[in-house]
């Protein structure tokens, strides 16, 4: 079992900067595919971002390639995601998960465990 945290959201202005964490708890959380999706209003959970249980694989929606970047720090327990250059359509709520098959996969359906978001608005 993992109970995932966010925090870090907040109100930026385009262009701006947030970092948003996710603090794990359970003693397997290093072996777990991490990621983010997010969720505007009226519309489907979206993939962002997924890292591998070593980080050493990571894999980013089109969207955001090369404005995001995902990390993890298993000594920690914490996922990372730092978003730059931030545009107003990436408001949304911001939700970690965790996926105990070791495949990274774009689909809400295939992680296990999930946060209860982060706000995240870009004002224009």
């Amino acid at each position: 079992q993992v109970q995932l945290v966010e925090s870090g959201g907040g109100l930026v202005q385009a262009g701006g900067s947030l970092r948003l964490s996710c603090a794990a708890s359970g003693r397997t959380y290093s072996r777990y595919v991490m990621g983010w999706f997010r969720q505007a209003p009226g519309k489907e959970r979206e993939f962002v971002a997924a890292i591998s249980w070593s980080g050493g694989t990571t894999y980013y929606q089109d969207s955001v390639k090369g404005r995001f970047t995902i990390s993890r720090d298993n000594a920690k327990n914490t996922l990372f995601l730092q978003m730059n250059s931030l545009k107003p359509e990436d408001t949304a709520v911001y939700y970690c998960a965790a996926r105990r098959q070791g495949i990274i996969m774009v689909h809400a359906s295939s992680y296990d465990y999930w946060g209860q978001g982060t706000q995240v608005t870009v004002s224009s």
